[in-house]
């Protein structure tokens, strides 16, 4: 079920990929936080026989000298960690970029890409949508079978209507709580969503951001008469696309600046994702992986 979500190269370049929380402790500032669980953390736990798959990083080359066997090092990461998706499935959601597909599309593979790192660290996840109706939850576990109901809740989803009003987002700040790692995956369009992760931001919750972008809105390769409506609003506009290029391009970079200001205030985490980039690009940007300006 995950395959047709998370393409095969993005799968295997997910393998050095660390879900991580920066957490302040105290007087030392803003540290790195890892969940409990037997992976490549810092306190040493045990040994196992090498997998195909697991990092050469990991193998014990002096015990391979001594034993002619290649064991891992595994370790027991600091504590648990929770991390939560919540996934914009508004309308503006479903703009289409070509074949590539919608933006939607790419914000369900990342979401299983997240799961999938999760299950890995052993840790819980869960997800939280947000759509015309309300929202959806899946209610945080860890394991195979957790994967599979996400998974299951991902393929069932599509994206409509407008965002939920403020008073039916209350189920987000029940279940979201001190200490979990909340990546919200959007275009941030609507000026509820950066409120949203500014309220939890706020109340001391752990925010990263994603947002999903088409190449043809950073591009805007148009030419013509065009008619460009608002999916949710209904708004038309109407005009000769090369007549409107370059204040679109103007307005839309203005429009990324302040979404970038508002974020860096609340000290939240964030990357943007076109999607003619690879899928795994925005994960390897906040979670700090030093190949990622291999793949922009």
């Amino acid at each position: 079920m995950a395959h047709d979500l998370i393409p095969a190269d993005v799968r295997s370049r997910l393998k050095d990929l660390r879900l991580t929380a920066r957490r302040a402790i105290g007087a030392q500032g803003i540290g790195v936080h890892h969940s409990r669980s037997r992976g490549a953390g810092l306190e040493f736990a045990q040994y196992r026989a090498y997998e195909p798959g697991d990092e050469l990083r990991q193998i014990d080359w002096k015990l391979y000298a001594r034993s002619d066997r290649f064991f891992v090092r595994e370790a027991e990461r600091e504590s648990p960690l929770t991390v939560w998706i919540v996934l914009d499935a508004t309308a503006s959601m479903a703009q289409r970029d070509g074949a590539r597909g919608t933006r939607f599309d790419a914000a369900r593979s990342l979401a299983a890409c997240i799961a999938e790192l999760a299950l890995r660290q052993g840790d819980r996840f869960g997800l939280l949508v947000l759509h015309g109706d309300g929202v959806r939850l899946v209610a945080p576990g860890n394991g195979v079978r957790q994967r599979d109901q996400l998974l299951l809740a991902l393929h069932g989803l599509h994206a409509d209507g407008a965002f939920p009003a403020q008073e039916r987002l209350g189920l987000v700040f029940e279940r979201i709580g001190a200490g979990d790692l909340v990546l919200m995956l959007s275009d941030w369009f609507d000026d509820a969503m950066p409120a949203l992760a500014e309220r939890l931001a706020a109340a001391r919750r752990e925010v990263l951001a994603i947002q999903l972008l088409t190449a043809d809105e950073r591009d805007f390769p148009f030419t013509g008469g065009h008619r460009f409506r608002d999916p949710e609003t209904g708004e038309e506009l109407l005009g000769d696309a090369a007549a409107l290029r370059a204040d679109y391009l103007r307005r839309f970079a203005d429009a990324q600046s302040v979404l970038d200001a508002c974020l860096d205030a609340a000290g939240i985490r964030h990357a943007r994702h076109y999607t003619d980039q690879p899928l795994d690009l925005p994960l390897r940007r906040l979670f700090g992986a030093r190949d990622a300006a291999e793949y922009a």
